[in-house]
């Protein structure tokens, strides 16, 4: 992770920093999905990879608060792919896109010796939500249960097989309880690295630290592909929060408290 901040550090833009880049309106973002970074082809069909691939782009957008409206898809694809197997892929991307009103305008295609998927999107917001600020006496929150991500991926690296409900597979986003619960969430990013990860991006960037409500077992902290919301709100709108994830029937857990102490990850990288 430090080889990322430093990779990071290198291009001097005031839009590098959160889940996507806010300008004038819109959110611009990108992520990646690669073949033995990300998954392996022998634990996902096609279908299910692709889908991920989208989903987990969609989910920075959610953590943002903005609406994804168009994709750029740069898909590099083994050789020995059938002409099926292209109607895997493009099933498992259309759908989802379709699924969340995204209309995919264009991209790439190059041939190579493993699947990776790259997308861009092109979001809209009226209220961006960023990872700052994050103020002393906020309280710190994430959506859903942690810890299911590792556990699977552990049984799938020892030959195991996972359900295609595990959310390593179909990852679970929060677009409901963000639309519901925005006006009051202070700042959010989503989980992709682990949370005590993702915490330590945030902090770092805010230059605060943590009290830690609850204990977090290091198997749940460091679980990474989450997907969940990691967000800040200030203490006097707690009722207003709790209210809003149980009309969005989305569990929530309050473990921490913004001070001025230092923070540091524990974590080792999660890809293997």
């Amino acid at each position: 992770m430090q080889k990322e901040f430093y990779y990071i550090s290198l291009f001097n833009s005031k839009f590098i920093g959160d889940d996507g880049a806010y300008i004038d309106g819109m959110v611009y973002s990108a992520d990646g999905f690669c073949e033995d970074i990300h998954f392996k082809k022998e634990w996902m069909s096609l279908k299910q990879i692709a889908r991920k691939a989208m989903l987990v782009n969609i989910s920075d957008v959610i953590a943002m608060n903005a609406k994804p409206q168009f994709a750029l898809i740069t898909i590099k694809i083994p050789k020995n792919f059938t002409n099926k197997m292209f109607h895997q892929i493009q099933e498992g991307l259309a759908k989802t896109a379709q699924e969340y009103g995204i209309e995919i305008i264009g991209g790439d295609t190059v041939a190579g010796k493993k699947l990776d998927i790259a997308i861009t999107l092109v979001s809209a917001t009226k209220k961006p939500i960023f990872r700052k600020p994050l103020r002393q006496g906020y309280l710190l929150a994430h959506t859903g249960t942690l810890g299911s991500v590792k556990k699977d991926l552990r049984k799938l690296l020892r030959g195991g097989k996972v359900s295609k409900k595990s959310k390593f597979i179909a990852p679970q986003l929060r677009k409901d309880f963000m639309h519901r619960a925005n006006r009051f969430i202070q700042a959010c990013m989503d989980i992709s690295d682990g949370l005590f990860d993702d915490l330590e991006k945030m902090t770092r960037l805010n230059k605060v630290g943590i009290k830690f409500l609850r204990k977090i077992p290091k198997r749940v902290g460091c679980s990474g592909e989450e997907y969940e919301l990691l967000f800040a709100f200030d203490p006097k709108d707690y009722k207003a929060i709790v209210r809003r994830a149980k009309q969005a029937r989305t569990k929530i857990t309050i473990f921490g408290r913004v001070t001025r102490r230092s923070y540091r990850n524990i974590c080792k990288p999660n890809h293997f």
